[in-house]
């Protein structure tokens, strides 16, 4: 093996990573070696003070085991230190342990019951890892737990992503250094430090052809993303548009005659599968469309499940519309099994994606559509729908289709239906 060293990219990063910034963003493309010289940053602290907590968080605690609990920090563990660390790792409770009582866990927000045990514990570092992938109000929670007394270090918060659309919460905070809800400066934006590294600054580590061969022939926006790490712009071609959504935005709906969740069931779970996509939709008194929720989510049958259900309570709403085309009957048997009052409705992708769409985004172009709050997720997938070459499959945005179709007349979504 070659001898250990950073490339000038990663020691660029390392020193803004002992900047005075508390919030430290790497961003670009993949495989560029960000997660690596992140985790080294990590364990350096860790090392540094005996008896200190550190945490990297990801959405999904399968992926950030597998990332960098058997992945990243073995790697780290041996090439940047050649060994010379002692360390364990608990596999029951996803922590590394070194010789000197220093902890780094590995927690998902997908488990909400171990992440709110874990983040009981108070950390002097939060490495927030694949953040394209976590809602701003799961950052902000975990923030409050970024509390431990653990001088000479400086608590900080360090993030990485393959940066998605200029309308993700990551470019708003770090970028245009303004809060994503409602767009205020920040009020320390000195805090906020950002820095992109691409996959060509790591050329040397990584497989021949993978720049060649792998980043180049992605289609062009994804190239943009993972190869050149740019912000994603808006999409011209795209059912949607960012600025037709903002302009109608509500903070709250008016009466609203009847409620309907959309779901667009995935076939199968784990952490390759496809989204379940799950949205809320009311018609107000005013005979327009209001979006309350989207409670997506990428896991097995029965957490989706459970999730539906708990979304029909919460907002007593009349109805479920779902997509039969994979699951048949056993969709509605499944959901009838938790809640026997939920009333079901299954529905067939009997026409292309096109059609469905094409009526409900003309009732956006209408005005008569409003998200109530803002969804940046299910909001990024509209508006990077381009139809005929969208790259997968947009699961929110069908979730969200299927609602609005139910509430606005089923074949003729573009005529005004008022419910009695």
């Amino acid at each position: 093996m070659r001898p250990f060293a950073y490339t000038a990219a990663q020691c660029e990063a390392l020193r803004l990573l002992a900047s005075p910034a508390h919030h430290i963003m790497l961003f670009g493309g993949s495989r560029s070696g960000k997660s690596f010289v992140l985790c080294c940053a990590l364990t350096v602290r860790a090392l540094r003070v005996p008896g200190s907590r550190h945490a990297v968080i990801r959405r999904y605690c399968r992926s950030c085991r597998n990332s960098i609990g058997n992945d990243t920090m073995p790697r780290v563990l041996e090439r940047r230190f050649g060994g010379r660390v002692r360390w364990e790792f608990n596999r029951s409770e996803n922590f590394f342990r070194f010789g000197n009582g220093a902890e780094i866990w590995l927690i998902g927000l997908d488990d909400a019951e171990r992440a709110d045990k874990i983040l009981g514990k108070e950390f002097a570092t939060i490495y927030f890892n694949e953040c394209s992938e976590l809602e701003y109000s799961g950052v902000q929670t975990a923030l409050t737990r970024l509390a431990q007394n653990a001088p000479p270090l400086v608590n900080k918060a360090f993030y990485d992503c393959n940066p998605p659309s200029r309308r993700h919460w990551t470019y708003r905070v770090f970028m245009e250094k303004c809060d994503p809800a409602d767009r205020k400066a920040l009020a320390h934006p000195e805090d906020y430090a950002a820095m992109r590294i691409n996959p060509a600054a790591n050329q040397a580590n990584l497989p021949a052809g993978y720049i060649e061969n792998t980043l180049r022939s992605l289609p062009r926006r994804q190239r943009e993303r993972f190869l050149e790490g740019r912000w994603l712009d808006e999409d011209g071609a795209a059912l949607w548009r960012p600025d037709t959504i903002a302009a109608s935005r509500v903070t709250a709906p008016p009466e609203l005659l009847r409620i309907v969740i959309g779901v667009d069931p995935a076939v199968t779970g784990g952490g390759s599968s496809d989204l379940t996509g799950i949205v809320a939709a009311g018609a107000g008194i005013d005979g327009e469309y209001y979006i309350l929720a989207d409670r997506s989510l990428r896991g097995s049958p029965e957490q989706w499940l459970r999730r539906v259900d708990a979304l029909y309570r919460e907002l007593a709403a009349d109805r479920v519309v779902g997509e039969v085309n994979n699951g048949g009957e056993l969709i509605a048997a499944l959901l009838t099994g938790f809640n026997r009052t939920l009333a079901f409705k299954a529905v067939r992708a009997s026409r292309g994606k096109l059609v469905r769409a094409e009526p409900v985004a003309a009732l956006y172009e209408r005005g008569v559509v409003h998200h109530v709050g803002e969804f940046p997720e299910l909001e990024d997938e509209m508006c990077s729908y381009a139809p005929g070459r969208a790259a997968k499959s947009p699961d929110r945005m069908d979730a969200l289709v299927w609602a609005v179709t139910e509430l606005s007349g089923g074949e003729n979504p573009g005529e005004k239906f008022f419910f009695a």
